[in-house]
């Protein structure tokens, strides 16, 4: 009784020390993150886990040099196992804490609250299936070491090793669809293809990426659904990226009409709406007629926004302002069926009307940009040389 007394004395006594060495760290580490960032981190997240270290390291230390125990007792070498165990988790959670740690750090660096976070998110993208990825590395390595601490776990034979290759080709066998997942959780990572918060368009939902993990992604759906896909559909299906290299997008809003729609008057009036509205960012507002088929002509909007949510409040907008213009203001534009009823001779019941100031036609250098995509404006241009190319587009000019 006497010799446990002993140990345990000195078990506490060496836990007590290191708990007042810790608490003076974690103090100290406190006083300093008012200067530095990481001394903050660590202080915040590794001090639980350093804290539990330091004093199981210290007990144990206590029980092996203690005299209490006899050096051959099975109590002694029970507890000093015990010890070693939680020795081995506990620098499992501190590594993995400090992990952590140094991954908050590196991201504090990139912001994603700013317009053009593109590469701050890609950076978090990679950082978060990194850390993922190491937790399960650390747990799997501790796991490995705590049966390597059992004798006969290292005493198994050559059979049982061939019979476990077999049985890992079975499970690898098994697990190829989760181990494709991982490897393609990792190829979107690195490939840049998809990041956290790019707005893409995925079985026909359009949404952003909410989570991505090294076996699932989640997408946030724009009426708050959530819809979670496998990481391997990103890379064996075709998906729409709205925000991989910038936020800013185009949209439009299609009307079918009548003939007798005056375009110029409706361009003009897309032209004030886009300048009355701050949700157009100054870019691209144009109007035209993309088609004139079956006895009426489709006009298409396309307007730009900064990012993908106010787009698509602005495409909604357009809609309902050009829809009440066309029926406040050019009524006789609103499509229409006509049908005509009598012979084929004589003049037509709906002869055209001729406009007493007929339209002056404007020369080609002077067109409207409201009515040119690729071309008109500095916009328009750029995107001309990106579809056309620089030379040919050049030459065409001439």
């Amino acid at each position: 009784m006497q010799s446990y007394l002993v140990t345990t004395a000195a078990a506490l006594s060496a836990a007590a020390v290191a708990l007042v060495l810790v608490e003076v760290v974690h103090r100290l580490a406190r006083r300093l993150g008012r200067r530095a960032l990481l001394m903050t981190e660590l202080a915040e997240h590794s001090h639980r886990a350093f804290q539990v270290a330091a004093t199981v390291l210290a007990v144990q230390l206590a029980v092996r040099f203690s005299t209490g125990y006899a050096v051959g007792s099975p109590w002694r070498k029970l507890v000093l196992h015990a010890l070693v165990l939680a020795m081995i988790a506990t620098t499992a959670w501190l590594v993995a804490s400090l992990l952590v740690v140094a991954e908050d750090t590196a991201l504090a660096r990139f912001r994603v609250d700013v317009p053009n976070n593109r590469h701050a998110r890609r950076v978090r993208t990679q950082v978060v299936l990194l850390r993922r990825l190491t937790i399960a590395v650390i747990v799997v390595l501790t796991v490995g070491v705590t049966l390597m601490t059992f004798p006969a776990v290292r005493g198994i034979g050559a059979g049982v090793l061939t019979s476990a290759g077999v049985v890992g080709v079975v499970a690898a066998l098994a697990a190829q669809s989760l181990l494709g997942n991982v490897l393609a959780g990792l190829q979107l990572a690195f490939s840049d293809a998809v990041r956290l918060d790019d707005v893409v368009v995925v079985e026909g939902e359009w949404g952003r990426i909410e989570e991505l993990t090294l076996s699932y992604v989640v997408v946030q759906i724009w009426d708050d659904r959530r819809l979670i896909l496998p990481t391997s559909y990103f890379t064996s299906t075709p998906f729409q990226n709205w925000t991989r290299t910038e936020a800013a997008v185009l949209g439009t809003a299609e009307f079918d009409l009548d003939w007798a729609v005056p375009v110029q008057a409706m361009r003009e009036e897309l032209r004030r709406l886009c300048e009355s509205t701050e949700l157009w960012d100054g870019r691209v507002c144009v109007l035209q007629v993309t088609d004139a088929t079956g006895g009426m002509i489709k006009v298409r909007a396309l307007v730009s926004a900064a990012d993908a949510g106010s787009l698509w409040d602005l495409r909604c907008l357009v809609r309902e302002h050009l829809a009440g213009w066309v029926r406040d203001h050019r009524p006789g534009a609103l499509p229409r069926l006509r049908a005509e009823v009598g012979g084929t001779g004589g003049t037509p019941p709906w002869p055209a009307v001729r406009p007493r100031h007929p339209a002056r036609r404007l020369p080609d250098t002077e067109v409207p940009d409201d009515a040119r995509v690729f071309g008109g404006s500095d916009d328009g241009e750029a995107r001309s040389e990106v579809f056309v190319g620089r030379d040919e587009h050049a030459d065409s000019r001439r």
